[in-house]
């Protein structure tokens, strides 16, 4: 019996509202390249992913101009209107695809550039049927608020996570899970909670806080310092990956 393949979904077909510019943030330039170029090619460097599904929307008028969107692991699919619909149309293309319900998937944030290959690593590595995540442990104190702004309470920060992407969970797992919430009028926020939705109990791997995600304009100067930071960390993870884990 073969081994679970590992999979990528990459969903890219979002507008980017927030950061007030004249394209999606995925095609913002840093460091000479677009979000979305640095993303992919951090993903591709990961050598036990098989292929990147690439969600993107039907309107797209920057994709063509992307030239690493050519390259052979890289499947372009439709998006949809929210993340968790390009999410699960990734899903169905990967079967599509040939991939198997049992093979692995990891779902990212096309606006995480930074993510580190330790961090792609470790994840791999602990490969679990209950889903597995990045995030990064609450350091601050928490305040909840009322909609005038005026603190409620003080949140207890034990145990409280900020969720990171990549997210991973067996292929069929994770489709049906989203599939169920969505029937069950239940919102995704991310693909732990469609998980947890379902009953099951995702593991929180902690990451590393460069891995942000670019949202507003103040992210894109913080990302540049990461990418800098972070290439001077990895120059020789990428030679030293194994092959296949699972």
């Amino acid at each position: 019996m073969s081994k679970p393949s590992l999979y990528a979904v990459v969903p890219a077909a979002g507008i980017g509202t927030r950061m007030q510019a004249d394209r999606p943030k995925q095609y913002l330039m840093l460091q000479g390249k677009t979000i979305l170029e640095h993303t992919l090619q951090q993903l591709l460097r990961f050598s036990p992913i098989k292929k990147i599904i690439l969600p993107v929307s039907q309107n797209d008028q920057f994709l063509s101009g992307v030239k690493s969107v050519q390259h052979e692991k890289i499947i372009q699919c439709e998006g949809g209107p929210e993340r968790y619909v390009s999410v699960l149309n990734g899903l169905k293309a990967l079967l599509i695809q040939g991939a198997k319900r049992e093979d692995w998937v990891m779902v990212h944030d096309v606006a995480r550039p930074c993510i580190r290959l330790q961090d792609l690593e470790n994840l791999y590595k602990n490969a679990d049927q209950q889903g597995v995540i990045l995030g990064v442990q609450v350091r601050d104190t928490m305040k909840r608020t009322d909609a005038s702004a005026q603190i409620i309470k003080t949140v207890e920060r034990e145990n409280l996570w900020h969720a990171l992407t990549p997210q991973m969970a067996p292929l069929g797992i994770l489709l049906d899970a989203i599939q169920k919430a969505i029937d069950d009028g239940v919102q995704v926020t991310d693909e732990a909670s469609a998980l947890e939705h379902c009953g099951y109990t995702p593991r929180m791997l902690a990451g590393h806080p460069s891995n942000i995600k670019v949202t507003h304009p103040d992210d894109l100067q913080l990302a540049n310092a990461f990418l800098i930071m972070n290439s001077s960390g990895e120059q020789d993870t990428a030679n030293n990956l194994p092959r296949n884990n699972h």
